[in-house]
């Protein structure tokens, strides 16, 4: 079966008709799904329509922005807070078929958005591809290594089948070249609310009702605890700055699965839990240095609005935060695993306030270069270049 697709080079974007696929659009919070509703956002403020098909539960994270459809799903063995969609149901394809859209757009590489890749292709509709984070390097953090070819392979023919992709950052891209994924990739970058992450959001006297000392310096981490953000990397190098003797305190923000592994391995730390909006902020300014070891990461927006905040940062040399930080003047791009070096780097921060601020500054100026709107527009583009590329077929 084939749709017409009439969008001309000028047409609005009022003219787009967007099937988003999510395999998490709202009900765990994360970045990625932040930022696809964020994107929707956009959308609906430039005229588009959007329809989003995403597993829905009683109690989510957020409310969702735009039209959401759920999706029929299965919670994740060991890991009940995600949600795996299980393909289309009758409800939905109806639900397709009435909408009637002229591009679809998938976010996550799961069986529902297989069965949407192939019931666009069947119509002869546009599909792009956002990628969000890096599946195929999961395995390793549960024992499973020696299954990411296999996981890369599976990424691969679902990625090929798709027009084109957006990678968050450009050295994302590169991976994605390089792994033969697809060749057709823009980038999708991400922003900061800066009404939201400042310096200006540091609080001394929150610090003080954590048993922080104003003289103390904090080294922080924030984001949902799973083994994949580099937990046990960030466990040994807090350790190596206690076999050094060297005077600092330890601010975890957020939770999840992990929570009680690294209370264990971090008995000395001040956990803060789950912040959100303005105290998500006054927690992250309230730090001195950010550090976040990950390389699942592939942008790095953890890393994005802890620069904004003015703090310098500590983190993996990977996707992601390589498009963002610029070694040795915004923060310290450290070899993944390496925890001496690791330790180096923080250890130089602890040491130097002059070093700290300067970064600091550094870091929250390259920030304001990052604008919701104008990063959101390139997805709104690529949405009607492959439209009218499918209508010169």
């Amino acid at each position: 079966m084939s749709v017409a697709l009439s969008v001309s080079h000028d047409a609005p974007y009022s003219a787009l008709r967007i099937a988003l696929f999510s395999g998490n659009y709202n009900y765990v919070r994360d970045g990625a799904n932040q930022a696809l509703n964020r994107l929707v956002g956009y959308l609906l403020r430039q005229g588009a329509q959007v329809r989003v098909y995403s597993p829905v539960v009683d109690e989510p994270a957020f409310a969702p922005t735009g039209d959401l459809i759920g999706l029929p799903s299965l919670a994740v063995p060991g890991r009940a807070e995600y949600r795996v969609p299980m393909g289309l149901s009758r409800k939905v394809r109806r639900d397709l078929a009435v909408f009637a859209p002229n591009v679809v757009h998938v976010s996550s590489p799961d069986p529902s958005a297989h069965r949407a890749v192939s019931w666009a292709r069947s119509r002869n509709l546009p599909i792009l591809a956002s990628v969000h984070t890096r599946f195929e390097t999961y395995p390793r953090y549960y024992n499973l290594a020696f299954i990411e070819p296999l996981v890369e392979a599976l990424l691969r023919r679902f990625y090929r089948r798709c027009d084109a992709l957006v990678a968050p950052s450009e050295s994302m891209a590169q991976v994605l070249r390089e792994q033969r994924m697809n060749y057709d990739i823009d980038i999708w970058s991400r922003g900061v609310d800066r009404d939201l992450f400042h310096p200006g959001r540091r609080d001394l006297a929150w610090r003080r009702e954590l048993g922080v000392a104003d003289d103390e310096v904090v080294v922080g981490f924030f984001s949902r605890l799973v083994m994949e953000k580099g937990l046990d990397v960030f466990s040994d190098a807090i350790d190596e700055l206690k076999r050094r003797d060297i005077a600092h305190r330890v601010l975890i923000v957020g939770d999840g699965p992990a929570r009680e592994w690294f209370g264990n391995r971090l008995p000395d730390a001040i956990f803060a839990g789950f912040q959100s909006g303005e105290n998500l902020a006054r927690a992250v300014a309230s730090m001195d240095v950010l550090f976040f070891p990950s390389i699942t990461e592939t942008f790095g927006n953890v890393t994005l609005e802890a620069m904004a905040s003015g703090l310098p940062v500590v983190v993996a040399a990977a996707t992601g935060s390589e498009s963002l930080v610029y070694d040795n003047r915004s923060g310290r791009l450290i070899r993944p695993g390496a925890i001496r070096e690791y330790a180096d780097a923080l250890q130089a921060y602890i040491a130097d306030p002059a070093l700290r601020a300067a970064h600091g500054a550094a870091g929250e100026a390259r920030a304001r270069d990052f604008s919701w709107d104008r990063i959101n527009q390139v997805v709104a583009d690529t949405y009607l270049r492959l439209i009218r590329q499918h209508a010169q077929r």
